[in-house]
Formats: C-alpha cells, sequence, structure tokens
C-alpha cells in the first residue's frame, strides 16, 4: 500500500498548482495538513485505525500510565553506560552539557530496588534467589574441575538469553549506576550531523534485512530510489517488513520526543523547553520530506500496537499474587501494583489488538529460522547502542530497545506464559526487573509521542 502514497503526494500537489491560479476555489492546504493527512484510518498488515489509537490512548491510557512511571519502582533504571562500542573505535562523545546524564547517589535509590532480587516479596527474595542458585549449582557435576564448572554455568547462562532479543548491560557490573530517568528526561540535546546518523545508517543498511543495491528513501548516500524501495518492503514475508517498520516507528518516536521538548530559549537565567514546529515540520512535513514524514508517523501507530499488544499478552505474570513492585514501601507498593493491573486490564479490554498469530507461521523449520534471524538482528540493534556518543541519547536508546526487545519476548513466549505456577518463582518465563522497568518506560515513550501528535495537529492547525 505504502508506494501508492508517492502518486497521492503527487496528484495533491497537481491539485494545489490547478488551483493556485483560481484563488478562490482551492483553500491553502494547512501544515497540520501536509502532515498528517494520510495518518488516518486502517494501518497496514493491522485491523486497527488511527483514530481508535489516539482515543483509547490519549483519554483512556495516556494519564495513568504516567502516573505510574513517576513512581519510584519505574523512575529509577541501573544501566551500564561505559560499554565500549562492539563496531568500531573512534566514537565522537557529544561535550555538550545537554547530552550528560546525573547518575543517581547510593542514599537516593530505595533500598528495595537495590536487593537482589526484585520479583516478590521481601521475605521471599532470599529464599527464591537460593533456590534458584542451587536450582543452577546442582545442575553441575560436582566432581568436574572448577573451570569446567564455570563453563557450564556459563552455558546455562547461555541458554537463559536464548529467548532474549536484547544484549542486556551486566547490572552486577562496577560500571552500572542507577539513574533517575524522570530527573533526565528525554529532549533535544543537539547531538545531530554525521555521528548521529552514522548510528541510524548502520541499523538500517545493515539490520533490516535489506539487500545493498536497496537504497532507502531520503538516504544521504543515494537517492531517486523511492519507487524501488517500497516494491521492494511490500514483497517481503510479513514479519520481516514488521521489523522495518519497528525500527522505523521507533525512529519516528523519538524525533516526536525531540521536537516536542526543545530547547527554544537558553539564558544564564532559564532554559526554556517546548513544541518546536519548525523542527517537527522538517521531520513529518509530506512535501518537505518527499512523502516519508506521515509514513514515519504510520510506522509510529504501528509500533505502538505491537508493544500495547505485548502488554495485553503479560497480564498473568503481573497478576500473579506473589509479584511485586517490590521498593520496600509496602503501601506505596501495594498502590502501584493496583495501578499497574488497573492500566494492564485496561490494555487488555482495547478492541482492536493487533494479531501476531501471522508472525511466523507456515513451516516450522522456516519459521524457527527467520525467528532466530529476526531475535538476532533485533540484539545487533541492542548492540549499536553502545556507539552513541551522547550519553542521555544513549541511555535512552538503550532502554527503548531493550523494552522493545521485551515485548518481542513476550509476544513469542505465549505458551510459556500460560503455563506459568499460580505462585513461586516461574522458571519457564519470567522478567526481570530491568525488563520490566524498560517494557513500560518504552511503551511510556510510545504514549507520549501519540498524545504529542495531537498537540502537534493543534499547534499546526493556522499554519499554512
Amino acid at each position: 500500500m505504502d508506494h501508492r502514497w508517492g502518486f497521492l503526494i503527487g496528484f495533491l500537489g497537481a491539485v494545489g498548482l490547478l488551483g493556485s491560479g483560481h484563488s478562490g476555489q482551492q483553500p491553502p492546504e494547512t501544515a497540520a495538513q501536509r502532515c498528517f493527512c494520510q495518518v488516518s484510518g486502517y494501518l497496514d498488515d493491522c485491523t486497527c485505525d488511527v483514530e481508535t489509537i489516539d482515543k483509547f490512548n490519549n483519554y483512556r491510557l495516556f494519564p495513568r500510565l504516567q502516573k505510574l512511571l513517576e513512581s519510584d519502582y519505574f523512575r529509577y533504571y541501573k544501566v551500564n553506560l561505559k560499554r565500549p562500542c562492539p563496531f568500531w573505535n573512534e566514537i565522537s562523545q557529544c561535550g555538550r552539557r545537554d547530552c550528560a546524564v546525573k547518575l543517581c547517589q547510593s542514599d537516593e535509590v530505595p533500598d528495595g530496588i537495590k536487593s537482589a532480587s526484585y520479583k516478590y516479596s521481601e521475605e521471599a527474595n532470599n529464599l527464591i534467589e537460593e533456590c534458584e542458585q542451587a536450582e543452577r549449582l546442582g545442575a553441575v557435576d560436582e566432581s568436574l574441575s572448577e573451570e569446567t564448572q564455570k563453563a557450564v554455568l556459563q552455558w546455562t547462562k547461555h541458554d537463559d538469553s536464548s529467548d532474549n532479543f536484547c544484549e542486556a548491560d551486566d547490572i552486577q557490573s562496577p560500571d552500572a549506576e542507577y539513574v533517575d530517568l524522570l530527573l533526565n528526561p528525554e529532549r533535544y540535546t543537539g547531538y545531530k550531523g554525521p555521528d548521529a546518523w552514522k548510528i541510524w545508517n548502520v541499523i538500517y543498511e545493515e539490520n533490516c534485512f535489506k539487500p545493498q543495491t536497496i537504497k532507502r528513501p531520503l538516504n544521504p548516500l543515494a537517492s531517486g530510489h523511492e519507487n524501488t524501495f517500497y516494491s521492494w518492503l511490500e514483497g517481503l514475508c510479513v514479519e520481516k517488513r514488521a521489523f522495518y517498520r519497528l525500527i522505523s516507528g521507533l525512529h519516528a518516536s523519538i524525533n516526536v520526543h525531540l521536537s516536542a521538548r526543545y530547547l527554544l530559549q537558553d539564558t544564564w537565567l532559564e532554559k526554556k523547553w517546548g513544541h518546536n514546529i519548525t523542527e517537527f515540520q522538517q521531520r513529518f512535513d509530506g512535501i518537505l520530506t518527499e512523502g516519508e514524514g506521515p509514513r514515519r508517523l504510520k510506522n509510529l501507530y504501528f509500533l505502538y500496537l505491537i508493544e500495547l499488544r505485548a502488554l495485553s499478552k503479560v497480564v498473568p505474570f503481573f497478576e500473579r499474587q506473589d509479584f511485586q513492585l517490590f521498593t520496600g514501601n509496602k503501601v506505596q507498593d501495594a498502590e502501584n501494583k493496583m495501578l499497574l493491573l488497573e492500566i494492564l486490564h485496561e490494555i487488555k479490554s482495547f478492541p482492536l489488538h493487533f494479531d501476531e498469530n501471522s508472525f511466523f507461521a507456515g513451516d516450522k523449520k522456516e519459521a524457527n529460522k527467520l525467528k532466530e534471524d529476526f531475535r538476532l538482528h533485533f540484539r545487533n540493534i541492542s548492540r549499536i547502542m553502545d556507539c552513541v556518543g551522547c550519553l542521555k541519547c544513549r541511555l535512552w536508546g538503550k532502554l527503548q530497545t531493550q523494552g522493545l526487545g521485551t515485548a518481542l519476548k513476550i509476544l513469542f513466549s505465549e505458551k510459556l506464559i500460560a503455563n506459568m505456577p499460580e505462585s513461586g518463582p516461574s522458571y519457564e518465563f519470567h522478567l526481570t526487573r530491568q525488563e520490566i522497568v524498560s517494557l513500560f518506560n518504552a511503551f511510556g515513550r510510545i504514549s507520549t509521542s501519540v498524545k504529542e501528535l495531537e498537540n502537534f495537529r493543534n499547534l499546526l492547525q493556522n499554519i499554512h
């Protein structure tokens, strides 16, 4: 369907030219129409429409989700911002003050969050961790040498990560530190140019199942290949097409955040952040982006549906009586779990969920290979985040890729979730606190983007 947009844009442009000689007959197109006229109706590969998502997110979900993300459990995220880039040696570190990340002091993080286990109540923490450790060590023959035992444990660790779509930070590393996400909001930092473009170029060109002969539209390295790209994209299987749209949607969401929280004024007296209409138009205006902007926004909605679907599928994990959003504050923890379940049940009630059953269907052997390729490609993207030169961008890039990776892990673990015990630790399927925090904060970012699109529509309404 996407390859028709170019024709539509050309047709609308021709209509505008024909009408320019008869000023009384054709009203001028507004900036809002140029960005949003194509961002409506049903989404490709989905049975859901944009208007339903807007209404559901902006009025039923967004306010409660923001309240949850402001709680202690979700605001503190442990991350290693010192991991070296695994793909190239030279990284131009951003020296701008807005690129810096304010790390937490040890006494600023609740003791419950800093404890060794995060999944259950305080009383159960020590017992569960001992059981998990005993189970792993019990599987190792003590007659083996110490070196071999370590190797076996390493293999077990590898097996545990076989369903993960991200290469997560080792939170036990001395370089991993807590960050208060509320004090380090995602916004415009000034990080741009060749270094920033290099990150996205590697992601798109080397990790989206695209042959080198096919060039993306607006790629500064090549031009005039729009028709070739979209005819190629439409010819892909639904899984590979979805992969590209997820990455494009994530990219678009990040650009919405940067446009909505732009540094408008910087004086010795104050900093003023707000909506930068020009920046938004440069990224999403149908004419300025040669039709790419509206496609990007539709991909953002596609990403929203994928993460929304994952949250609806994982409800049983959070409904288990043993699970707590443990921080050490019993009253607050109970209130937050109640709010979490309210949000999840609201999500479950969404009438037009994405149907992931079309993914990895057909021949089982080919489907399993495709799923593994899908997983490895996304895992590679999570590693690229360590190459981002702006630390604040790296922080939010790592969090959002881990969040999306966790959503994908959930979508492809339906049977494991269904077989979870009603109480006690779940060995077949479990989520770490890192995964939980990243999952909800990543969805919070997408939810914020959808809400901000409504704000930009209103701001652009009277601009021509």
